[in-house]
């Protein structure tokens, strides 16, 4: 898909607005992800992609009803608008399914066997370490 990167990249700003920390997060939950493909064969870079950027979208949603959000409520109110937004621009909708999966997925148990969550997974938490400082 043409221009991909720069349109995700746009959701996800135009999402999290002001909110540096969780737009650093997801770059560089992607740039993480990336420097990791070569490792996790067969994996579909744009469904890759597409997962680092908006793997923490629901957690402004949460936020707005909750008060606060963790990886429960980040998997229940991400795929919804991550399908939203992902239609918005075209994106297959065969892929728009694992992406949803993928980010309903992220913090729990994988109930799924994609390569790509295995891959995020294991970026987010890598990049979730370094955040952390440790």
């Amino acid at each position: 898909m043409k221009f991909l990167r720069a349109k995700l990249t746009r959701l996800l700003v135009d999402t999290f607005a002001s909110d540096d920390r969780r737009i650093e997060h997801a770059l560089s939950v992607l740039r993480t992800a990336e420097s990791m493909l070569e490792s996790y064969p067969g994996c579909d870079p744009e469904i890759v992609m597409a997962s680092a950027l908006l793997h923490d979208i629901g957690i402004k949603m949460s936020e707005e009803k909750h008060g606060y959000n963790n990886g429960v409520t980040q998997e229940q109110y991400g795929p919804p608008v991550a399908e939203g937004l992902l239609v918005s621009i075209g994106f297959p909708p065969e892929k728009i399914e694992i992406v949803k999966n993928i980010i309903g997925n992220h913090h729990s148990p994988s109930r799924y066997d994609y390569l790509e969550l295995a891959l995020l997974k294991k970026a987010d938490q890598i990049v979730n370490r370094n955040e952390e400082g440790h």
